[in-house]
């Protein structure tokens, strides 16, 4: 993923995702570009790299004022509005791949009242977007059917922050290798790099929900055309949502500073900065745990923080979902006890770090596991 400055024409793609609970069928596991793919086939709209509204100035990449403005308390609220045909299932899908953008980054999502600038969602013929913000009520085009998968969501709101795709970015020769023999016709401009993308000082990201699939584009079933390099075996593409590479580049194009961290394995471990020894003061870090199709189970290993009246100075908290509006597993917690295991109703756990200015402990330190929930039968004569 990455972002673009000088005057070069490009095409733009535009990527839609469908976001019921995670499954673990073979549908989960295509890469979130190909789900794109599938879906534009058979669009009416010109899109340029899959799934990008071009611009109607000369350069689509001219990008200088093409950000969303920052508050002075460092939130950058973007306006939106929903299709009114969005059913319930719809919009919560939509507002849950909005919510971890609100968790670990500087962006929110907001609902439209009068301002010019903002993002029309709704169900076009498609997933697709524009490149940055290009001014008015502008199309984000998720469609009912087929593009309600969060890591697609996330995909065409990425492009609406500014950014394109991963395999342009300038660097990416040194990072993948493209099979154009398996790329007709072969000066097919999906594959374009660009010599001027701002990549934000950030490593290549093959696993960003930027990043086609290794069979993006093929004229050959089976060939990849793109292939990871020097180890042919990486992964490429995302099939869940953002990567915590993703995040970054948001906060540092934004100017965030965010302290946020996603765990997305069948199991791991979180602690606090610094343990054993003593966390800092002043912080206020979140890590996301995203398993896929199970639940979350977190245990506390260890548990000493500064102890307060309703442990208002330093506390751990912990929602059950992507966001601080989820319900709560487990409310504002601190002193030296260890909490009970935690089980999140879904595949997703928020846990939230807050120090105050005042004195410190050595922290925490927990695991995670995706855990498989009985499933009840009953027969019926």
């Amino acid at each position: 993923m990455y972002i673009f400055s000088g005057n070069e024409k490009v095409i733009l793609l535009c990527f839609c995702t469908e976001s019921p609970s995670p499954t673990e069928t073979d549908e989960e596991d295509e890469d979130i570009f190909n789900k794109i793919l599938k879906v534009n086939k058979d669009s009416s709209q010109f899109l340029q790299e899959g799934d990008i509204v071009p611009r109607r100035s000369r350069s689509a990449i001219n990008c200088r004022h093409c950000n969303w403005p920052q508050s002075s308390d460092g939130i950058v609220r973007i306006p939106y509005e929903l299709d009114p045909t969005y059913e319930e299932g719809h919009v919560k899908g939509i507002h849950e791949a909005m919510a971890e953008f609100e968790a670990l980054t500087c962006i929110n999502f907001v609902k439209r009242k009068t301002e010019r600038d903002y993002l029309s969602i709704r169900s076009a013929d498609g997933c697709w977007s524009n490149y940055g913000k290009v001014g008015g009520g502008q199309t984000v085009s998720v469609m009912k059917a087929g593009c309600m998968w969060k890591g697609v969501i996330q995909h065409e709101l990425e492009h609406a922050l500014g950014f394109l795709h991963e395999h342009s970015r300038s660097d990416r020769d040194k990072h993948v290798k493209i099979m154009w023999e398996y790329i007709s016709p072969a000066d097919r401009p999906d594959f374009r790099k660009f010599e001027n993308s701002n990549n934000l000082d950030l490593p290549y990201d093959y696993s960003s929900v930027m990043h086609y699939g290794p069979y993006t584009f093929t004229n050959t079933t089976g060939k990849a055309t793109i292939v990871p390099i020097p180890d042919g075996s990486v992964h490429i593409g995302q099939r869940q949502g953002m990567s915590n590479l993703d995040v970054a580049k948001i906060n540092k194009l934004y100017n965030c500073s965010r302290c946020s961290t996603i765990l997305d394995g069948p199991s791991g471990s979180l602690r606090s900065a610094n343990y054993p020894r003593n966390y800092s003061d002043n912080t206020n870090c979140v890590w996301l745990i995203r398993t896929r199709g199970k639940k979350v189970s977190l245990h506390f290993q260890a548990f000493q923080l500064q102890k307060t009246t309703s442990c208002q100075g330093d506390y751990v908290k912990v929602y059950d979902g992507s966001s601080k509006s989820s319900p709560v597993l487990l409310d504002k917690t601190c002193g030296s006890k260890i909490p009970n295991g935690i089980v999140a109703s879904s595949n997703l756990m928020l846990v939230e770090f807050i120090t105050d200015g005042a004195h410190t402990a050595s922290g925490f330190q927990a695991i995670f596991t995706a855990v498989r929930t009985q499933r009840r039968f009953s027969i019926h004569n």
